[in-house]
């Protein structure tokens, strides 16, 4: 290093990191009265990763909730107002929301984001779900959510109709959005645990609302297999469409190959 280098390496203090998102900006479409998947996908992120959002109002979550916030215009304006900032991929943060009507209908909101959100690389937690799945190689999989049986069948639905049929399942019966974050991690592993079947190669946990990730690792050196949650899956599609290996660890097989470096 040349003189006027050192002087310029040591003209200011060391700072702290600060949050910046110089490795990959995600664009958050989540719905208002939900907290966990901003507050897991933060827990995941290294330094270096950082997630933006904007927000639309689920009435309730029912089929009936669900469908009136995709079909209200508030969708389009928090796409667009999500896409006004500099971000690397646009996620589609509700599975439900995104599986209701199969897979016709995932493909279809995708359209839509793209075309009201042209730049970033657009993706939703029904079809990261899909891709984790595949790179984990799953075949069969069990199926935990915590939504009412209505919502709990069209996602055995959604599975089945992309070649992953569900040979146990279980749902707790939650139609308040509130009342999902509150499920505290120890009724999910339970929960988790309690659908789990020697013929299923994954288990896959739903939901955007439902805490998750404290829980994976552990999991996984209980059953043996690999455990992809809605919000672990739709974190780790937003870092391969952008290429970062921006995870911390600790967090699932899933993340193979996206860590961070120290």
């Amino acid at each position: 290093m040349n003189t006027a280098s050192k002087q310029a390496a040591n003209a200011y203090p060391a700072f702290r990191y600060d949050g910046s998102g110089d490795l990959a900006r995600i664009g958050l479409i989540y719905i208002a009265s939900s907290v966990v998947m901003e507050e897991e996908m933060w827990a995941m992120s290294a330094p270096g990763v950082s997630t933006h959002t904007a927000r639309i109002k689920l009435p309730k979550v029912t089929v009936q909730g669900i469908e009136e916030m995709m079909n209200a215009p508030e969708l389009e304006q928090a796409a667009r107002l999500a896409g006004a900032a500099p971000i690397d991929v646009l996620l589609f943060g509700g599975t439900s929301a995104s599986f209701l009507h199969g897979t016709a209908y995932d493909h279809a909101l995708i359209k839509k984001l793209q075309q009201w959100v042209p730049g970033p690389r657009i993706t939703t937690a029904s079809t990261a779900t899909l891709a984790a799945l595949k790179k984990v190689k799953a075949g069969k999989v069990a199926l935990a959510t915590p939504y009412l049986p209505e919502i709990h069948e069209r996602a055995i639905r959604f599975l089945e109709e992309n070649g992953h049929e569900v040979v146990k399942s279980a749902c707790l019966g939650i139609s308040d959005d509130h009342a999902l974050a509150e499920v505290p991690l120890e009724k999910v592993y339970d929960h988790v645990l309690s659908v789990d079947h020697p013929d299923a190669t994954a288990v896959f946990v739903s939901c955007t609302n439902f805490r998750t990730v404290g829980a994976i690792e552990a999991l996984e050196n209980k059953l043996g297999k690999p455990v992809i949650s809605a919000i672990q899956a739709s974190f780790w599609h937003c870092l391969e469409l952008t290429g970062a290996a921006g995870a911390k660890p600790g967090y699932g097989q899933l993340f193979a190959g996206n860590v961070a470096r120290d």
